[in-house]
């Protein structure tokens, strides 16, 4: 399964707010690995997905919100490999009421057994004495953490970055938990700066990145994360749908759009040397836009193109 992975291409992107410096932006489109375990859950979870295996464990268990792109990549990956797969879902209010959630029946269909608890014991989610009672509930399962991030995921991303991809000045990416931008850093060359986009407001993950890596040469901003994990504005749809139209390239709205939008602004106001080649790492999700599009219809706000 993790073996027969797509070809990867490195695209030049040709886009109007980037024309008129002389900076060249590629992007890396790992969304185009697998249609399913796309991106950055690919490469977290290759490692884990044959770790369990190996562990002769009959299924995995993780955790994720209503939309995670997490949640429907295990899900999908689990099917794939012949595991059972256990969601703990955030939101006990979301147990009668989730048969319109893409994300969620994505995940059902592809086996995966939903149980959802309530935000406070949601947090508890890393707890020893919680993860012993899950076990007592649900068996002897392998354990994936939040966001896929340990250290086989680390691991698995790190080999997002190629021989080829030496020439780059600048490395950049979404953050969440921090996994994918560890795994680049520890990848990265001396003369290379990783810069990571946070998707929620905090740069906590830095303390993920100096746990698995003892570089230095990234930083992380949450500048562009538009007030939130998961929130957006007008300014960022129209933006995603700009961009789709010039470069026929689509952007999820939770990370790789706001990693995107990020770019564009340090562009203009020259953030970037002259003669930079910046590579920009496209970590897949467009499994959430489904999902956004739905809230954002409730909202009665403009739509993001499909």
């Amino acid at each position: 399964m993790f073996e027969n992975q797509l070809h990867i291409v490195n695209e030049t992107i040709v886009f109007s707010p980037f024309s008129s410096e002389n900076i060249q932006v590629v992007i890396k489109r790992e969304d185009k690995i697998h249609p399913f375990i796309s991106g950055n859950k690919f490469r977290k979870l290759k490692y884990n997905v044959g770790s369990a295996i190996e562990s002769n464990k009959a299924s995995m268990l993780t955790f994720g919100g209503a939309y995670s792109n997490h949640i429907a990549a295990v899900a999908s990956a689990g099917r794939l490999a012949g595991l059972k797969t256990i969601g703990i879902i955030r939101g006990e209010e979301l147990a009668n009421n989730y048969f319109d959630n893409a994300t969620l029946c994505f995940a059902e269909e592809n086996g995966m057994e939903l149980h959802f608890i309530s935000r406070e014991a949601y947090r508890e989610k890393e707890d020893q004495a919680f993860i012993k009672q899950l076990k007592q509930s649900y068996g002897d399962f392998y354990l994936i953490p939040e966001g896929g991030t340990n250290e086989l995921a680390i691991k698995g991303c790190a080999e997002i970055l190629t021989e080829a991809d030496k020439e780059f000045d600048y490395i950049c990416t979404a953050v969440g938990t921090g996994g994918t931008l560890a795994g680049l850093v520890k990848a990265s060359e001396e003369h290379q700066h990783i810069l990571g986009f946070s998707a929620l407001k905090g740069n906590f993950q830095k303390k993920i990145v100096n746990k698995f890596s003892s570089k230095t040469n990234f930083a992380i901003t949450d500048d562009y994360c538009f007030g939130g994990y998961a929130k957006i504005d007008s300014e960022l749809i129209r933006f995603i749908n700009t961009f789709r139209r010039e470069t026929t390239i689509p952007l999820d709205p939770v990370y790789t759009a706001k990693m995107m939008f990020g770019i564009s602004d340090l562009i203009k106001s020259g953030y970037f040397k002259e003669n930079s080649r910046i590579l920009a790492i496209h970590t897949g999700g467009l499994q959430g836009i489904a999902g956004m599009n739905q809230m954002l219809k409730k909202k009665q706000m403009q739509q993001i193109d499909i």
